[in-house]
């Protein structure tokens, strides 16, 4: 993610030595150089023009009319490149806890259903998408004055590459034999569908049960990436029960991925690794244990504290997690600490932070029902502080008893010295935060000031700064913003063909008639993104169903930001919640604890989540208060 990201399981059966894999080993290789070099480029430029962009209007007041235009047109061109590469590491966003509890046999074969299910929406939407960037000839771009086909036609380029990809992968992982029983697993299932596709016109809006329930469902519980989950579905119902154009779905998917707002997403992901990478969070970090370490659950408050300082900005909970866990957790174990109650908390603070600006789910919510970012971030920041004391009280009862006879209090020259290293990296998210909430700067250009200021904290300030990680850190950042908005582009799509079929208005009919009203739509929503949350993760859930249940939140009197606050949490909850939520097992491998050991300290951590987001739908101030 939240905007949290996934690995794809653990390969633990032998990979196939045959004569294609080992052809297809050299081809990949190649192929990643090919695609990373390009793709970090880009992060360098986009972060140049933006930053441009920013000097021309605020220093030299002149501003330069095509500056956001280039960063629109080489925007699309990075997030295409990025799921390629997203694609090639095994790192789109998928459901792994069914997969991952099989036995390798039947895994191995599961995973080569999922490859093959993905590659056959990017052999149905290839064509389409050469035609449609072949039509963009025909607009020209208002600033530049070129044709709209030279940003068009990264969709066709990136999905060849990432059918090539797949293509590569389906060699590597599986026998031949194997290969091919999974491929026509999926051709029987695609022909099957097509063989009765004339007869599904003929059952109306049951085809949104077949498509987007029983067909959705059942590619996320085999694994089958979630963009391409969505796709498949999107594209099936698309071709098969409607007299629509196909290329209206790379249409739709173009207009998701291009949204000017989501220029914030790489920037805000490289802007995290900056912060990591320069020993920022770790400043922070230490100022915090020297000041709260020698109370009993300390170094827990730490960890409360410091997820809601370095949260969101990363646009990865796993990065968010990955910069905190390791500089305490050791200091917690010596204290006696439980490991599962560690990776416990870890996870629940996860939830918590969810809408801490600049969270990349605030960004995307903004950008899919049209709500301010600036009161988005605005009205983040004190639910969080709920959420934390509520997480604080049950850490309290725990360690009440806690033995710190061999803890050493922090002097107070101590905590003021580590407070001054710590003033650069805990001034940052403020400033970001307090920029875009005062409409100084939008979210996109206080990112790029954000890299700049980070670049020279960690240059001259911390002396921190290991060029030889820039371009895997560039690399990183292409691929998760590419699995990101792939995923926002495919559930666009989704959305739209949902909305054309006239299931949103049903819907909206649906939910008013409830009774209870405003009390029983928060209820039903609760529990709505809570599952969505552990099942699709967050910003799949958020673009999905942002569009169709905002209106109807507006129309039975909820303010769209607390209404907001609410299905964050909420999707943050189900997010970390095992057994389902992949967030807690990003938890446990970041911590290196088994996931068994933290089921049982976690069920405390996740009822004061409850409460507090209890707390947080019952009082709307909470999160509009200071609007």
């Amino acid at each position: 993610m939240s905007q949290e990201h996934h690995r794809e399981i653990e390969v633990d059966y032998a990979l196939p030595t045959h004569t294609a894999a080992k052809i297809a080993a050299v081809i990949e290789k190649f192929l990643i150089c090919l695609v990373n070099i390009p793709a970090a480029l880009l992060v360098i430029v986009e972060v140049g023009v933006l930053m441009m962009g920013v000097i021309w209007r605020y220093v030299l007041h002149e501003p330069l009319i095509w500056s956001d235009e280039l960063a629109g047109i080489l925007f699309l061109w990075l997030a295409m490149l990025g799921s390629v590469v997203s694609m090639q590491r095994g790192e789109h966003m998928r459901m792994t806890a069914i997969v991952g509890a099989l036995e390798p046999k039947w895994r191995s074969v599961i995973d080569l259903i999922a490859i093959a299910a993905a590659l056959a929406f990017l052999i149905m939407t290839i064509g389409p998408a050469y035609h449609f960037a072949a039509e963009e000839i025909w607009v020209t771009t208002p600033a530049l004055e070129i044709p709209n086909t030279w940003r068009a036609a990264a969709l066709p380029v990136g999905i060849f590459l990432m059918l090539l990809v797949s293509v590569l992968r389906l060699l590597r992982t599986g026998g031949l034999r194997e290969i091919a029983l999974a491929v026509l697993a999926v051709v029987i299932i695609v022909g099957v569908m097509t063989a009765v596709g004339g007869y599904l016109s003929a059952i109306g809006n049951w085809n949104l049960l077949l498509f987007f329930v029983l067909g959705v469902g059942s590619l996320v519980f085999l694994g089958v990436p979630i963009a391409f989950s969505f796709g498949l579905a999107t594209f099936g119902y698309i071709a098969l029960t409607t007299t629509t154009p196909t290329m209206v779905v790379i249409g739709r998917m173009d207009e998701g991925m291009s949204h000017i707002i989501l220029l914030a997403v790489p920037l805000f992901v490289l802007l995290g690794l900056l912060i990591e990478m320069t020993g920022m969070a770790r400043a922070m970090i230490g100022f915090l244990a020297n000041l709260l370490g020698h109370v009993r659950g300390g170094l827990s408050y730490v960890l409360i504290g410091a997820m809601y300082l370095v949260s969101g900005i990363s646009g990865s909970k796993a990065a968010d997690m990955a910069a905190v866990a390791p500089a305490l957790f050791p200091e917690m174990r010596k204290r006696g600490a439980r490991p599962g109650d560690l990776v416990a908390l870890l996870s629940a603070t996860g939830a918590q932070t969810e809408t801490i600006p600049p969270s990349i789910v605030l960004i995307t919510i903004g950008s899919v029902t049209g709500v301010s970012i600036a009161a988005l971030f605005t009205g983040g920041m004190l639910p969080g502080v709920i959420l934390g004391l509520t997480l604080a009280a049950v850490v309290w009862w725990r360690y009440r008893n806690e033995d710190l006879s061999g803890v050493t209090r922090a002097s107070k020259s101590e905590i003021l010295k580590s407070f001054v290293i710590a003033i650069p990296a805990i001034a940052l998210p403020f400033l970001i935060r307090a920029a875009v909430i005062e409409g100084v700067a939008t979210a996109t250009e206080v990112s790029t000031i954000g890299i700049a200021y980070t670049v020279l904290a960690g240059l001259l300030i911390y002396r921190r700064f290991d060029w030889s990680r820039i371009f895997p850190m560039l690399v990183d950042t292409a691929a998760l913003s590419g699995a990101i908005l792939l995923i926002i582009g495919a559930a666009t799509a989704m959305a739209w063909a949902l909305t054309q079929s006239g299931f949103s208005t049903e819907l909206a009919m649906f939910m008013k008639s409830l009774p209870g009203g405003t009390t029983t739509f928060l209820a039903v929503s609760v529990l709505a993104f809570i599952i969505l949350g552990s099942v699709l993760e967050g910003i799949p859930a958020i673009v999905l169903f942002g569009p169709l249940l905002f209106p109807i939140a507006r129309e039975v009197g909820i303010h769209e930001v607390h209404y907001s606050m609410v299905v964050i949490l909420a999707m943050g909850m189900g997010l970390f919640a095992p057994p389902f939520g992949v967030g807690y097992y990003a938890a446990c491998a970041i911590s290196r604890i088994k996931p068994d050991e933290g089921m049982k300290p976690i069920v405390g951590y996740m009822i004061a989540l409850l409460v507090g987001l209890m707390i947080v739908a019952a009082i709307p101030w909470i999160s509009i208060g200071f609007l």
